[in-house]
Protein backbone atom coordinates (compact mmCIF):
# COMPACT_ATOMS: atom_id res chain seq x y z
CA UNK A 1 0.00 0.00 0.00
CA UNK A 2 1.13 3.34 -1.16
CA UNK A 3 2.31 5.26 2.25
CA UNK A 4 0.68 8.89 3.11
CA UNK A 5 4.39 10.15 2.69
CA UNK A 6 3.97 8.85 -0.91
CA UNK A 7 0.90 10.24 -1.67
CA UNK A 8 1.43 13.75 -0.74
CA UNK A 9 4.90 14.00 -2.18
CA UNK A 10 3.54 13.37 -5.40
CA UNK A 11 0.69 15.55 -4.99
CA UNK A 12 3.25 18.23 -3.46
CA UNK A 13 5.33 18.11 -6.72
CA UNK A 14 2.24 17.67 -8.98
CA UNK A 15 1.18 21.12 -7.65
CA UNK A 16 4.74 22.57 -8.36
CA UNK A 17 4.63 21.48 -11.56
CA UNK A 18 1.79 23.07 -12.28
CA UNK A 19 3.14 26.46 -11.66
CA UNK A 20 3.30 28.58 -14.32
CA UNK A 21 6.35 30.96 -13.67
CA UNK A 22 7.99 27.98 -11.92
CA UNK A 23 8.89 30.41 -9.39
CA UNK A 24 9.12 29.07 -5.46
CA UNK A 25 5.83 28.32 -3.81
CA UNK A 26 5.28 28.60 -0.05
CA UNK A 27 5.09 25.44 1.86
CA UNK A 28 1.50 26.74 3.78
CA UNK A 29 0.37 27.24 -0.04
CA UNK A 30 0.87 23.74 -0.71
CA UNK A 31 -0.59 22.75 2.05
CA UNK A 32 -3.81 24.34 1.83
CA UNK A 33 -4.41 24.05 -1.74
CA UNK A 34 -3.39 20.09 -1.20
CA UNK A 35 -5.41 19.46 1.91
CA UNK A 36 -2.19 18.25 3.30
CA UNK A 37 -1.19 18.71 7.08
CA UNK A 38 1.61 21.66 7.23
CA UNK A 39 3.70 20.03 9.54
CA UNK A 40 4.07 16.59 7.64
CA UNK A 41 4.17 18.27 3.96
CA UNK A 42 7.39 20.35 5.61
CA UNK A 43 8.84 17.01 6.68
CA UNK A 44 8.05 15.29 2.48
CA UNK A 45 9.81 18.63 1.28
CA UNK A 46 12.74 18.66 3.10
CA UNK A 47 12.96 15.04 1.80
CA UNK A 48 12.51 15.54 -1.08
CA UNK A 49 14.81 18.94 -1.09
CA UNK A 50 17.28 16.64 0.54
CA UNK A 51 17.46 14.19 -3.10
CA UNK A 52 17.73 17.01 -5.43
CA UNK A 53 14.41 16.80 -6.12
CA UNK A 54 13.65 20.39 -5.16
CA UNK A 55 15.32 23.83 -3.95
CA UNK A 56 14.58 25.61 -1.39
CA UNK A 57 14.83 29.65 -1.02
CA UNK A 58 14.57 31.32 2.48
CA UNK A 59 13.06 34.83 3.09
CA UNK A 60 10.16 36.88 1.28
CA UNK A 61 8.79 35.11 -1.75
CA UNK A 62 10.65 32.22 -0.66
CA UNK A 63 9.32 28.81 -0.96
CA UNK A 64 10.06 25.32 -2.71
CA UNK A 65 10.68 24.91 -6.75
CA UNK A 66 11.27 22.19 -8.61
CA UNK A 67 15.23 21.84 -9.83
CA UNK A 68 14.11 19.47 -13.08
CA UNK A 69 11.53 19.98 -15.73
CA UNK A 70 8.65 17.72 -15.02
CA UNK A 71 9.94 15.66 -17.84
CA UNK A 72 13.16 14.93 -16.27
CA UNK A 73 11.48 13.55 -13.25
CA UNK A 74 11.13 9.97 -13.25
CA UNK A 75 8.79 8.32 -10.80
CA UNK A 76 11.34 5.75 -10.15
CA UNK A 77 13.02 8.64 -8.41
CA UNK A 78 10.27 9.72 -6.38
CA UNK A 79 8.76 5.95 -5.35
CA UNK A 80 12.30 5.41 -3.88
CA UNK A 81 13.33 8.56 -2.36
CA UNK A 82 9.54 8.63 -0.52
CA UNK A 83 8.51 4.88 -0.54
CA UNK A 84 11.96 3.26 -0.31
CA UNK A 85 12.42 -0.23 -1.97
CA UNK A 86 10.00 -0.31 -5.02
CA UNK A 87 9.61 -4.45 -4.74
CA UNK A 88 7.62 -5.64 -1.85
CA UNK A 89 10.12 -8.56 -0.35
CA UNK A 90 13.68 -7.67 0.36
CA UNK A 91 14.92 -10.65 -2.08
CA UNK A 92 13.68 -9.20 -5.62
CA UNK A 93 14.95 -5.57 -4.70
CA UNK A 94 17.47 -4.07 -7.22
CA UNK A 95 18.92 -1.38 -5.10
CA UNK A 96 18.04 -2.84 -1.45
CA UNK A 97 18.27 -6.52 -1.96
CA UNK A 98 18.67 -9.03 1.06
CA UNK A 99 18.54 -12.79 1.10
CA UNK A 100 14.89 -13.94 2.89
CA UNK A 101 15.70 -16.29 6.20
CA UNK A 102 13.13 -18.54 5.19
CA UNK A 103 14.30 -19.20 1.84
CA UNK A 104 16.81 -22.26 0.91
CA UNK A 105 16.17 -21.55 -2.93
CA UNK A 106 15.08 -18.45 -4.50
CA UNK A 107 15.23 -19.65 -7.94
CA UNK A 108 12.85 -22.65 -6.69
CA UNK A 109 10.49 -20.18 -4.72
CA UNK A 110 7.25 -19.51 -5.85
CA UNK A 111 6.82 -15.89 -3.96
CA UNK A 112 10.49 -15.06 -5.16
CA UNK A 113 9.10 -15.68 -8.77
CA UNK A 114 5.57 -14.04 -8.40
CA UNK A 115 7.25 -10.78 -6.11
CA UNK A 116 10.10 -10.19 -9.20
CA UNK A 117 7.28 -10.21 -11.85
CA UNK A 118 5.51 -7.51 -9.82
CA UNK A 119 8.70 -5.49 -9.05
CA UNK A 120 9.56 -5.34 -13.19
CA UNK A 121 5.59 -4.11 -13.97
CA UNK A 122 6.20 -1.50 -11.18
CA UNK A 123 9.21 -0.97 -11.90
CA UNK A 124 7.98 -0.41 -15.74
CA UNK A 125 5.45 1.83 -15.27
CA UNK A 126 7.20 4.09 -12.83
CA UNK A 127 10.16 4.66 -15.22
CA UNK A 128 7.94 5.52 -18.05
CA UNK A 129 5.79 8.00 -15.75
CA UNK A 130 7.05 11.40 -15.74
CA UNK A 131 5.85 14.48 -13.11
CA UNK A 132 5.10 15.88 -16.65
CA UNK A 133 3.17 12.74 -17.38
CA UNK A 134 1.19 13.30 -14.14
CA UNK A 135 0.73 17.18 -14.44
CA UNK A 136 0.00 16.98 -17.89
CA UNK A 137 2.27 19.49 -17.95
Amino acid sequence: MLSKKTKYGIKALTYLARQKDKSPVQIATISKSENISLKFLESILLTLRKNDLLGSKKGKGGGYYLLHEPKDIQMTSVMRVLEGPISMVPCVSLNFYEKCDDCPDENKCAVHSLMAQLRDSSLEIFKNTTLADLCRC
